[in-house]
């Protein structure tokens, strides 16, 4: 994905600059970060997962990776690229990507705010995520919400003055995780763990440029 911040006409709010600092939640032996190539990778073995994050908040603009999914048997596992105000909260604000191990060839998006999901929708790729790199994008506005997945929208939300909608600083996060006991195994399937370690890969990770959106420190 060519960096919007080289075009002009790209709107201010979504202009964006490389990923440069991210902090890392948990097992950070698991979690390998190269700032000189932008990219990162998380692993899932004997060790559990593991989950970074950029070490600012961010009101609005344009989030992005080129991903590519652990491939074998994933059922059970739960990875992502997505935006919270802070993993854990309850009354969380979140838009998010998620992919279910039990298929690849699927991705679900959702929304949050102050805690109220409910409206996670299903996408059929059209490919296995798992077999090269592919560009998701989130595009977040005052008043609007877009999903994209290699240059084309797949999802787009408006605010309506009679739901809440997210507008609150949230980080970009990503993990790798075993969710197989969510919904009884129902949501991304039971773990089975035969093709274990799992990697997810990403990179040409881009956040909103210098002085385009709110930035707040954690």
């Amino acid at each position: 994905m060519a960096d919007p911040a080289l075009h002009p006409e790209t709107p201010p709010l979504h202009r964006t600059q490389p990923l440069e600092e991210i902090a890392i939640d948990y097992t950070p032996e698991a979690c390998n970060h190269c700032a000189e190539s932008n990219s990162i990778t998380l692993t899932y073995d004997h060790r559990g997962g593991a989950r970074w994050r950029t070490t600012t908040r961010f009101r609005y603009g344009t989030f992005s990776a080129q991903i590519r999914c652990p491939g074998g048997n994933t059922s059970g596992l739960n990875f992502n690229l997505y935006l919270s105000t802070l993993e854990g909260d309850k009354s969380q604000d979140e838009i998010d990507f998620e992919f279910l191990g039990k298929d690849r060839t699927i991705v679900q998006t959702n929304f949050y705010n102050a805690g109220t999901g409910k409206r996670e929708k299903i996408h059929h790729l059209g490919f296995d995520c798992s077999d090269g790199f592919h560009l998701y994008v989130i595009k977040w506005a005052p008043d609007s919400i877009e999903w994209l997945i290699d240059g084309e929208i797949i999802r787009k939300e408006e605010r309506k003055e009679s739901l809440g909608f997210p507008h609150r600083p949230m980080f970009l996060y990503a993990s790798i995780w075993d969710a197989s006991k969510v919904a009884k195994g129902r949501w991304t399937g039971s773990y089975v763990g035969c093709d274990a370690p799992y990697h997810c890969l990403y990179k040409e990770i881009h956040v909103p440029a210098a002085g385009t959106a709110v930035v707040e420190d954690f």
